[in-house]
């Protein structure tokens, strides 16, 4: 439209290429695929009656993805008339992926098959992360995790998943690294220092929506076409799904939740400095406790006593403060926390959260329900995984219109 001043066009942004027969069909492909993955079994008629696609392109489709080593058949089942149907699900050994989780005191990498089970595992350790640290350990660690597949099979690799929190030159101070020992994060493509090494596409994703992504793939997302996500890690993040898929947004930010402001105290703050868990490991520290049993699978967080109660109370107001805020924007079905702790911790924290809903003033703003994630300390692990999977083989509606 003219620009009011001027008289002259202003720029417009215009939408990417059309949907051609070519993208339809690899469209429909990720849908196929994606049903299978979320209901475990399927048979053809079943696929068609829940994509509406019929029966003979669904027969078309899944020809070609178990010639393509995708699929696998099941047992026949007889009905009481007719031919018996022929559920089909995934093939573990159809698509393999490598994660790589950086995080604040260690890098891990992951060798992932098609159905999110972890094959083998690697890890080093590191006062605090620098890009010279975990390229290096990449480096030195994907040629074995590559030899754990047969030779054979190696070329069934999607690519290699990055989970990894954004801004990290942002965390000296809470890390306890000197300052401007972390300035090289500031602006660097982790991506395209790793692609010559690895030889295979890099998906790189905040930790957070890499985490959101893994509980679409392998928890109870799949339960919710639209939701929220919030991962209450050592500081809070999290993801969007919308339609099914993951939202990671243009720069890969959606989902950030944890710069919403928030009212503590009369004073304006974000939820990073409310409900992350870094807080309750200073506090514990401050006690002269041993804060590692927070940061250990099947630690013992009873012995935290008082420090873990006022972190909860503290953490589910800011929670569901946030939440009026997330959910006036976008409808979602659903917001669902997660975090890196045992099970009764979530429980609780999505319990104290619902109750601090009530306080809200919801007018305006649609129904949604609170509930738990599910894979509490393998969030992060099987999200950085299951990048290459969502990538290339997960119901995405982008790929129909993606130049």
């Amino acid at each position: 439209m003219p620009d009011s001043k001027s008289g002259t066009h202003s720029q417009v942004v215009d939408p990417t290429g059309g949907a051609n027969q070519a993208r339809v069909r690899v469209y429909n492909e990720r849908l196929v695929l994606s049903l299978v993955r979320w209901h475990g079994e399927l048979s053809k008629a079943d696929i068609a009656r829940r994509s509406g696609l019929s029966a003979q392109t669904v027969t078309v489709i899944m020809r070609q993805l178990e010639a393509d080593g995708l699929l696998l058949k099941g047992q026949p089942i007889r009905g009481k008339v007719g031919q018996p149907s022929t559920p089909m699900r995934l093939n573990p050994e159809g698509a393999f992926a490598i994660g790589l989780k950086v995080d604040r005191r260690s890098s891990e990498m992951y060798l992932m098959d098609f159905t999110g089970t972890i094959r083998h595992s690697l890890g080093c350790t590191y006062a605090y992360p620098t890009p010279e640290a975990v390229v290096d350990f990449v480096r030195s660690t994907l040629p074995a995790m590559v030899a754990e597949l047969p030779v054979r099979k190696q070329g069934r690799l999607a690519g290699l998943g990055i989970a990894i929190p954004f801004n990290m030159e942002n965390w000296e101070k809470q890390l306890g690294a000197k300052p401007g020992s972390m300035a090289a994060w500031k602006g660097l493509d982790l991506a395209a220092q790793l692609e010559p090494i690895v030889r295979m596409p890099v998906f790189p994703q905040n930790d957070c929506t890499a985490a959101c992504g893994a509980e679409l793939l392998f928890g109870r997302g799949s339960n919710h076409a639209n939701y929220a996500y919030v991962h209450a890690g050592y500081f809070i993040g999290g993801g969007v799904v919308l339609e099914n898929t993951l939202w990671p947004g243009t720069t890969g930010n959606a989902g950030g939740f944890a710069t919403v402001r928030i009212t503590e105290a009369g004073k304006s703050v974000s939820l990073l400095d409310c409900a992350s868990l870094h807080l309750l490991e200073d506090a514990i520290v401050a006690d002269g406790m041993d804060p590692q049993p927070l940061w250990q699978d099947g630690g013992d967080w009873l012995a935290f006593g008082s420090h873990l109660d006022t972190w909860l109370e503290r953490a589910a107001r800011g929670i569901a403060e946030a939440m009026v805020s997330i959910c006036s924007v976008i409808d979602f079905d659903a917001v669902m926390i997660d975090g890196p702790f045992p099970d009764h911790v979530r429980s609780r924290l999505v319990a104290a959260v619902t109750a601090a809903l009530t306080t809200q003033d919801l007018s305006g703003i649609s129904p949604f329900v609170v509930e738990e994630g599910s894979l509490g300390n393998e969030a992060q692990a099987l999200g950085s995984a299951s990048l290459p999977l969502m990538g290339r083989f997960l119901i995405d509606s982008g790929v129909l219109f993606r130049q």
